[in-house]
């Protein structure tokens, strides 16, 4: 791999994919595991506020919190790891390892930024795998803004409205999406079971509460305490 192009792409771009970057085998393994999880627990845990303001009706399950993991094949492959490193060349550390669960016919998610921009060096980055596909059936496509990760904070609006210049993708089993936490991004209604994974690090010497606060177009949300703390209009 060209490190430096990949860092070059992603620090222009606020993003870069790689398709087919983990095999079918570990990906229909990891695929199961998370959706027997969520067979014995398909509960929100979010308040019934914020997924009416925010249209997110996602399902976190933080695995490595609970457990001893399970999913090191991803979190420890060394390849997956050394992308890391050429992005976030002044070093970095894992945040969480969050699996996401999207029930057909959920909203998917609104445009968001996971943390505020107001510094451009406090930031989080995603590095969202995906264990199936995702396809004009499951819908659920992620939509990225390019270069928005330099624009500052998102613009007001209707959450889940178009922005002109937005792409839309629809990963493959095995793909892997390194996103920077400043860009804007959202996830297209879902219309079958939909899973998600992200693998989320942060340069070294963020706080380990840089994803706690997230922007969304109409307002600013506090997870910790539950809260709507800013009204954007």
């Amino acid at each position: 791999m060209d490190y430096k192009k990949i860092s070059q792409t992603f620090w222009d771009q606020g993003y870069i994919i790689f398709e087919k970057f983990f095999s079918d085998e570990l990906m229909d393994e990891y695929n199961n595991k998370i959706l027997k999880h969520y067979g014995l627990n398909q509960n929100w845990e979010h308040t019934n506020e914020f997924i009416s303001k925010s249209a997110v009706e996602v399902i976190p399950w933080f695995p490595y919190r609970e457990s001893d993991g399970g999913f090191d094949g991803i979190d420890r492959h060394p390849e997956f790891n050394e992308i890391t490193d050429a992005i976030l060349k002044e070093g970095w550390e894992n945040l969480y390892c969050m699996m996401m669960f999207s029930k057909a016919g959920s909203k998917g998610q609104a445009w968001h930024q996971d943390c505020p921009p107001d510094d451009p060096k406090k930031y989080n980055l995603n590095r969202l795998v995906y264990t199936h596909d995702i396809t004009d059936e499951t819908g659920g496509e992620i939509v990225i803004m390019p270069e928005a990760h330099k624009a500052g904070i998102l613009p007001v609006g209707n959450p889940h409205d178009e922005i002109e210049g937005q792409l839309v993708f629809q990963p493959k089993k095995g793909t892997v999406v390194f996103l920077h936490g400043h860009c804007f991004h959202r996830v297209k209604p879902v219309k079958s079971d939909r899973v998600s994974s992200n693998f989320r690090a942060v340069p070294k010497g963020t706080p380990e509460d840089i994803t706690d606060i997230c922007v969304y177009r109409n307002m600013k949300y506090k997870f910790s305490t539950s809260e709507v703390i800013e009204e954007r209009v």
